[in-house]
C-alpha cells in the first residue's frame, strides 16, 4: 500500500470508528508508545470525534506506563514494555486514567512495540503489540511488521484502526 493509499484508508477507518461510537455513545481512551501520538491524531482527525474520544496518553518512557497508566511493575520488570501484557494493561488503565468524573472511557487502546532501527529490551524492530480493551474484554494482538522506523509506526496506526474498527 502506498503512503498516501495508507493515509486514505486511515481516514475512511477513523470515520467508521467515529461514526460508531457516536451512535453508541461510546467513549474512548488511547494509550501509545510506538506511535506517539499518532493513532489519537489518526482519530482527532475525524470531525466530531470530541464526541467520544476523551483523549490519549502517549507513554514513551516505560516509567509512565506504570505510574500513568498502571501497567503492573514487576511484568515491565520481567518483559519489558514491549510484551503482550503490557498492550493489555495499558489499553486497561487508560480508560481509568482518563476518567471524566469518576467515569472511565468504556473502550481503550494501546499500542507498545519496538519501532527501531535498534532492538528495544530483546524485541526486534517491528515487535509490536495492539492491546484493545471494551468492557471485560481485554485483547492483545501480535504484529510482526517490516520496514524502517516510519513504516512500522504507520503501518502500527493502520492496523490498530482495522482492529478497532472490526472490534467495534
Amino acid at each position: 500500500m502506498s503512503g498516501s493509499d495508507a493515509v486514505v484508508d486511515n481516514a475512511a477507518a477513523a470515520a467508521e470508528i467515529i461514526a460508531a461510537l457516536t451512535r453508541s455513545r461510546t467513549t474512548i481512551a488511547v494509550a501509545e508508545s510506538l506511535t506517539g501520538g499518532l493513532l489519537c491524531s489518526a482519530l482527532v482527525d475525524v470531525p466530531g470525534a470530541s464526541a467520544v474520544l476523551r483523549g490519549g496518553v502517549v507513554a514513551y518512557d516505560t516509567a509512565v506506563k506504570h505510574s500513568v497508566l498502571g501497567v503492573d511493575a514487576e511484568v515491565l520488570a520481567a518483559h519489558g514494555p514491549v510484551h503482550p501484557d503490557v498492550a493489555m494493561q495499558m489499553a486497561v488503565g487508560v480508560r481509568s486514567a482518563l476518567a471524566v468524573e469518576g467515569v472511565p472511557a468504556e473502550i481503550g487502546i494501546s499500542t507498545t512495540g519496538a519501532a527501531g532501527p535498534d532492538p528495544q529490551d530483546g524485541a526486534a524492530p517491528g515487535t509490536v503489540y495492539v492491546g484493545v480493551a471494551i468492557g471485560a474484554d481485554v485483547r492483545s494482538h501480535a504484529l510482526e511488521l517490516e520496514g524502517d522506523r516510519a513504516a512500522i509506526r504507520a503501518e502500527t496506526v493502520r492496523v490498530a484502526l482495522r482492529i478497532l474498527r472490526d472490534s467495534l
